[in-house]
C-alpha cells in the first residue's frame, strides 16, 4: 500500500506529460473536476479533493490524460497542498512551454476533519499561475473564472 501511496517520491511530474503534439492552437485548454488524493506530510493523514487545470498552448498540446497523470505523480508523496498545486503547474509549464498555466486545487484535509479543530466538510483552495497569468490581473481573473466554470 505505501509503495503506491508514495510512488511519486523522486519522480518528476513533468515526465508524465509524455504525449505531446505540435498544434497551431492558442485557445485555453481546461480540464476540471479531477479527483485526487494525497497524504499530509505533517500528519500522514489524507487530503483529497478536485483539481482544475488550464493552459494556453504555444505550438504544443498534451494528451489530455497526461495532465491528470502529472497530478497523480505529484500527489503520490507526502505533500502539502500549496506545494502540490505549484508542482502540477510547473510540470505543465515545463512539458509544454505554454503561454500560461493555471492550476486550482480544492481539498478537504483529514488532519483538520478528524483531529485538531475537527471541522469536516471544509475546503482549502490553492492556486498556482505560470507564464502570462502570473503578473496580469485581467488575464489571471479571466482564467480563474474559466477554471471555476464547472
Amino acid at each position: 500500500m505505501y509503495g503506491l501511496l508514495f510512488s511519486g517520491v523522486g519522480v518528476d511530474p513533468s515526465l508524465a506529460i509524455d504525449t505531446v503534439f505540435e498544434a497551431d492552437h492558442h485557445d485555453p485548454v481546461v480540464l476540471g473536476n479531477i479527483p485526487f488524493y494525497s497524504l499530509c506530510e505533517h500528519h500522514l493523514l489524507p487530503f483529497f479533493g478536485l483539481a482544475h487545470m488550464a493552459y494556453i498552448p504555444n505550438q504544443k498540446i498534451a494528451g489530455i490524460s497526461k495532465l491528470a497523470r502529472a497530478l497523480e505523480v505529484a500527489a503520490r508523496r507526502p505533500q502539502v497542498q500549496e506545494r502540490l498545486t505549484g508542482q502540477v503547474a510547473e510540470a505543465i509549464f515545463t512539458a509544454l512551454s505554454p503561454s500560461g498555466v493555471a492550476v486550482e486545487l480544492e481539498a478537504e484535509h483529514m488532519c483538520m476533519s478528524m483531529r485538531g479543530v475537527e471541522k469536516p466538510g471544509h475546503r482549502v483552495v490553492t492556486t498556482a499561475l505560470r507564464g502570462r497569468f502570473e503578473n496580469s490581473d485581467m488575464d489571471r481573473g479571466a482564467l480563474l473564472a474559466l477554471l471555476r466554470r464547472r
